[in-house]
């Protein structure tokens, strides 16, 4: 008899099977004396659509809404039924006796292992595997230590809680909001919120009036001070004042009132979970969310040299205090090996900002596996990735950064000064950051923003009651800038501080917002479109505010640790989606298309909307039983303009096609009729543009026989 291991996808099947010996190689399956390892392609199995529940919801119609099943069926997704019929036939051999799920150890990937036996109809039990990395030791451990499938029975109902409710709010708000306002509209249970913190954003820096400030700075010989006002804020917004300041402080005699000296110690950063890495790589190399999900992956399964992924603890567990050592080896190579190999011949002792097995749920912290690295073996991409997480490691064995400080308090002529002057006395574990080409920052960037803008000098040595001059007063003019706009960075700290979302969830859902063209990137910033500015108005107000999706993803962790109950919680989504319907019934709320053209589709003459693609713009016909789609890049004929002789681009209008300057703007006609163009020329230019049509040499042969027409 047999045991039949799932795993996720076919590569971590194969490293599966060759571990455990599995050396057979089938179409859809590994088979050995032992085991047959499948894989299930991320998920064969959802949750139904309407249209499965009664035909008629295959028409979107607002009478029809909400869709509410009694309870929710599943379906085999049709793209990939025929590995969920190769999975289910394998369920059913007769000399399998045992399943083990090994797929991803997480909610999602518990949430499509069951979906899948339940389809199959598999009644019997079965274990779990859950390992942190993709590693051989950690694969034959991992089989070595099964767990009961029963023990993750919580997670499961957390994951399906998720997905239904996900499917009963943004299905109807979508059909809902999409079907009132005839345009394409997409709103969710994260998404929204998510979008509705970008608007809010925006509307700050829209509605921000910049005024003009000036600071006063005095040079008292060696060093400099800046004025300090009663309420602690050194800029002045009267000018008037500014400038009669600076002329009663120039040449004053002043005091020091107060040197204060103090020992500063700064611990090192956490090691990281998701979100932290994903905000770092925006910052230090504007890597996306996803972007940074993407290469992360292939680090864990592909080279198997990071621990699992899509964690959100930034602890590691008690019971690897004794693998740590056997990982730092691993990384003491290249640029890391004269910070690591210090640490091999010493005593590891690690405090709970470190090992706390109180703070890890399903996952620990993101940190290198046992697996020797070949840095030249990795893309760029993957070794900037690799280079923060092992530093952040390494830095973990380090001690804290300490440096003196000395603030210092002036008396000029009754108005205070300050300065701040700092001494390194131990970089600790900042010296892990000195040999790279960046420097290790704070955690939070605004903080940090701030912090230089008032940026230590170098001090001399000072005493209470010390006589100064102000040889120099200066103006420092500047003014109030507005809030910055959302990087991906700020945008996840945002979403992790009011809990929308998940680590592994975030990234899909900034990806979804860019490709439903509410947000765009620009540079490293995050920008709501039109169609966004509009959509936020437009959705209900309750899916606006993180607060509530805040709430349900509390209770979503509540049902995953067995503290909270699932049906309860969908009847709350249940209501939520009645109400939310009815609010965009009965909305009198007007959505103008923002991107409509200036080109008319050549079907129907309606005005054409553009579309971001990933294979460029697109201009898409708006009318229901049109589907015209082209090309909406600029297309340059092979015809010169007559007065500049700078090429032509090749356009349509309702009276067909024309050529058109882009510096004169002289247009000329394509029909023999005007003889602008003879009929060689026509043909040439017709052919030219079919060509370069997205849809190919439809649209061509309609030209082509609307200019046959127009033939004396």
């Amino acid at each position: 008899m047999k045991t039949l291991v799932l795993a996720e996808k076919p590569s971590v099947a194969k490293e599966i099977a060759r571990v455990m010996g599995s050396r057979d190689k089938h179409k859809s399956y590994f088979e050995g004396p032992q085991y047959v390892v499948t894989w299930a392609l991320g998920h064969l199995v959802g949750l139904a659509e309407p249209e499965d529940y009664d035909h008629k919801y295959a028409a979107w119609s607002l009478e029809d809404l909400p869709i509410l099943p009694e309870k929710m069926k599943l379906k085999v997704l049709r793209e990939t039924n025929h590995q969920f019929k190769a999975v289910q036939q394998l369920l059913r051999r007769s000399d399998i006796k045992e399943l083990i799920v090994a797929t991803d150890a997480a909610r999602e990937g518990e949430l499509l292992a069951r979906w899948i036996i339940d389809m199959a109809k598999w009644n019997k039990p079965f274990k779990r595997l859950w390992i942190s990395s993709q590693t051989d030791k950690a694969i034959k451990e991992g089989f070595a230590q099964l767990k009961p499938g029963s023990q993750f029975d919580r997670l499961y109902q957390s994951a399906r809680c998720r997905a239904e409710a996900d499917w009963m709010i943004g299905l109807n708000v979508t059909r809902a909001l999409t079907t009132k306002f005839s345009s394409p509209l997409s709103a969710g249970r994260v998404q929204t919120p998510t979008l509705g913190m970008i608007m809010a954003r925006e509307q700050e820096i829209t509605s921000f009036r910049s005024d003009e400030y000036a600071r006063i700075k005095a040079e008292l010989g060696g060093f400099e001070v800046l004025w300090q006002g009663r309420s602690g804020d050194s800029r002045i917004f009267d000018m008037a004042k500014a400038k009669e300041l600076q002329s009663k402080l120039e040449g004053a005699n002043g005091t020091i009132v107060k040197v204060k000296k103090s020992e500063k110690t700064v611990p090192h950063p956490q090691a990281y979970d998701l979100t932290e890495l994903q905000r770092d790589a925006n910052r230090r190399y504007g890597f996306s969310a996803k972007q940074t999900s993407n290469v992360l992956q292939k680090l864990y399964e592909q080279h198997k040299l990071v621990t699992y992924p899509r964690t959100d603890s930034r602890y590691l567990t008690s019971d690897m205090v004794g693998t740590l050592k056997e990982r730092l080896s691993s990384v003491a190579v290249g640029p890391y090996a004269s910070m690591a190999r210090p640490l091999l011949r010493g005593s590891m002792t690690l405090g709970k900002r470190v090992v706390d097995d109180s703070k890890v749920t399903d996952h620990h912290a993101i940190i290198p596996t046992e697996q020797t690295v070949l840095l030249n073996a990795l893309t760029s991409e993957e070794r900037k990735l690799y280079d923060l997480i092992v530093r952040r490691f390494i830095s973990l064995f380090y001690g804290p950064a300490r440096f003196d400080q000395v603030a210092v308090t002036a008396d000029i002529s009754g108005e205070i000064f300050t300065a701040k002057g700092i001494t390194v006395k131990d970089p600790g574990w900042r010296a892990v950051y000195e040999s790279a080409d960046y420097e290790e920052t704070g955690e939070n960037e605004e903080e940090n923003a701030e912090n230089d803008a008032d940026s230590s000098v170098s001090l001399p040595e000072l005493q209470e009651g010390m006589k100064v001059t102000a040889k120099r007063c200066r103006l420092e003019t500047g003014r109030t800038q507005p809030p910055k706009r959302y990087t991906e960075a700020a945008l996840l700290s945002q979403m992790e501080k009011h809990g929308l979302g998940t680590p592994a969830t975030r990234a899909d859902i900034i990806e979804k917002l860019v490709s439903s063209d509410t947000i765009e990137r620009k540079g490293n910033t995050l920008h709501p479109t039109g169609k966004g500015k509009q959509l936020i108005e437009l959705a209900p107000s309750e899916l606006r505010a993180p607060e509530l999706t805040a709430k349900w993803e509390a209770e979503l962790e509540r049902i995953a640790r067995g503290s909270g109950k699932p049906e309860p919680f969908l009847q709350d989504i249940r209501k939520m989606a009645v109400g939310l319907v009815s609010k965009v019934k009965s909305s009198d709320a007007v959505y103008k298309p923002h991107n409509v053209s200036n080109s008319h589709c050549p079907n129907c003459g309606t005005r054409l909307l553009e579309k971001k693609t990933k294979r460029g713009l697109l201009l898409v016909c708006p009318a229901d039983d049109c589907g015209y789609t082209r090309s909406g890049e600029k297309r340059l004929s092979n015809r010169r303009c007559p007065q500049c002789h700078k090429k032509m681009e090749l356009k349509e209008g309702k009276a067909g096609l024309y050529v058109q300057c882009l510096s004169c703007g002289i247009t000329e006609t394509v029909n023999k009729e005007n003889n602008h163009v003879n009929k060689r020329e026509q043909q040439k230019l017709v052919k030219q543009f079919a060509k370069q049509e997205s849809l190919g040499s439809n649209l061509g042969e309609l030209l082509k026989a609307a200019l046959e027409q127009k033939k004396d």
